[in-house]
């Protein structure tokens, strides 16, 4: 499981639906939540965490997309296996994995040292922990 150590900044609710904002490493991810935990309050300290396969990559990406978190990544591993790539990542002050197609992997033609964009869906981020209020 990835893992993002992030400060929460903002809270926006609606009723039980909840977008909460986080600074990481001087970037802004979201994370969509329903019925959040009561302790999780503007300034505290978290690990975030996304599933491998939650964790989209583009090569040379441009434009708009959908996806609410979205951070410059440098691939410092490739592992092909005959139908999964798992690619490892370095950004900002983490390192992650992405679990791609073998096929998306060789089409994009993805290397070590290839630079790229990660995406992850502000419902697919969670807090994992609270460190710190």
């Amino acid at each position: 499981m990835n893992k993002f150590y992030a400060k929460i900044t903002k809270i926006q609710s609606v009723e039980n639906l909840n977008i909460v904002y986080f600074d990481f490493c001087n970037q802004t991810l979201s994370m969509m939540s329903l019925d959040l935990n009561e302790k999780v309050k503007i300034g505290c300290e978290v690990i975030l965490t996304a599933k491998p396969t939650h964790i989209a990559i583009a090569k040379e990406f441009s434009g708009d997309i959908s996806y609410s978190n979205q951070l410059a990544a440098k691939i410092i591993e490739i592992n092909n296996g005959e139908l999964l790539s798992s690619i490892k990542l370095s950004t900002a002050d983490a390192t992650c994995e992405s679990v791609i197609t073998k096929n998306s992997s060789t089409r994009m033609n993805l290397k070590k040292g290839d630079n790229v964009t990660l995406f992850i869906k502000a419902s697919e981020l969670s807090i994992k922990e609270i460190l710190e209020c």
